[in-house]
């Protein structure tokens, strides 16, 4: 069925085939951790609210200067919403960067996870 040079081929590209595989857990899990480890902090423009997520985008910290006291709560509320944005956007940026210095931004891998963290935050953008 096989000579021995088209067995030694064949062994030669599962070799191959294995080491790829383990390549890209190493990457996978390389992610995985550097991701679990980000948050990301993001001021208002005024410097009244800040705010801090977890890796999920969670609301980790959350600073709201005495000042706020100063004006209207709906005001600040708007606040609070456009930096909790604004620190998820810088989030995804994060997750970008190291994406694609893990999988690669472009491998399947990257732009499923990827995809998946916009889903959950909310932003849809690519």
């Amino acid at each position: 069925m096989f000579d021995d040079e088209s067995a030694s081929e064949a062994l030669e590209r599962i070799d191959d085939w294995e080491r790829s595989i383990a390549r890209r857990a190493e990457q996978a899990q390389a992610l995985a951790r550097r991701a679990a480890e980000m948050s990301a902090t993001a001021r208002s423009r005024d410097g009244l609210v800040e705010v801090t997520v977890g890796a999920e985008g969670q609301i980790a910290r959350l600073h709201l200067d005495e000042q706020t006291r100063q004006q209207p709560a709906a005001a600040t509320a708007r606040q609070i919403m456009q930096t909790l944005r604004a620190a998820r956007a810088q989030l995804i940026r994060q997750f970008d960067e190291v994406t694609a210095e893990t999988v690669g931004a472009d491998s399947e891998t990257g732009r499923m996870l990827t995809a998946g963290l916009r889903r959950r935050l909310g932003d849809e953008a690519p």
